[in-house]
């Protein structure tokens, strides 16, 4: 946060904008906190849809067809809505949910249809990688399939799964930048606000600094923390 502000007040200091660093703190910290949320409620839903795709499709350790060709187009379905459309589609139940459809919090539950399915055809990808004879020599040892999802298979793929979090981490960045739009507060806003509507490049500028910062640093941290998991 110290880094953040010394960033921003070289810029106040050398160019020429209507923001104060007050306003870019605070639009850092709205969006922090629909990232924080949305990734924690995604991650939820989004890891526990992507087990349920591996376990249930053809071949799979519960395989049940009629479970996956339900989920399968349904994820498909969800993914394919670019935010901003899936932003304006589920206003009635992000009214319903929180009361509201404009502002910060009521930006979380948006943000989370739309990270869920994105979170869960990465982790899909991710335990599919998951060498098949550390699954057959579980099932020889006689261990029950949740057993081998909790045991074997998601340790085997943590390293995977960090990857895929920290990607999703970005995705979510970037999408609460679109949310600033309708009004949810954020960088993004501020940047809408300000720098398009107001005609401000500098806050424009310094809205795409602090992006590319938080992004550098989340990508950076995610690479290590994968590492760290491959004991390399």
């Amino acid at each position: 946060m110290q880094f953040l502000t010394n960033t921003l007040e070289y810029f106040k200091a050398n160019f020429s904008t209507t923001v104060t660093v007050e306003q870019f703190i605070q639009a850092s910290y709205e969006t922090f906190y629909m990232v924080f949320f949305a990734l924690i409620l995604g991650s939820v839903i989004g890891i526990s849809l992507g087990v349920c795709l591996v376990t249930t499709r053809p071949g799979g350790l519960l395989e049940n067809n009629r479970i996956y060709r339900i989920m399968n187009p349904i994820i498909n379905l969800v993914r394919s809505l670019p935010f901003i459309i899936l932003l304006v589609a589920i206003v009635p139940f992000t009214k319903f949910i929180v009361g509201s459809s404009i502002g910060t919090t009521a930006a979380i539950v948006p943000l989370t249809f739309y990270v869920a399915p994105y979170i869960a055809r990465l982790v899909e990808n991710s335990l599919l990688e998951v060498n098949s004879g550390i699954i057959e020599a579980a099932e020889s040892m006689g261990a029950t399939p949740i057993q081998i999802i909790w045991y074997f298979i998601l340790p085997e793929a943590f390293s995977s799964l960090i990857l895929t979090l920290t990607t999703a981490t970005i995705g979510l960045i970037g999408a609460t930048a679109m949310a600033g739009a309708v009004g949810a507060g954020g960088i993004g806003d501020l940047a809408i606000s300000y720098g398009y509507q107001r005609f401000d490049t500098t806050v424009t500028y310094i809205c795409v600094v602090i992006l590319v910062i938080v992004i550098q640093l989340v990508q950076s941290t995610g690479n290590f923390l994968a590492r760290k998991a491959r004991h390399e």
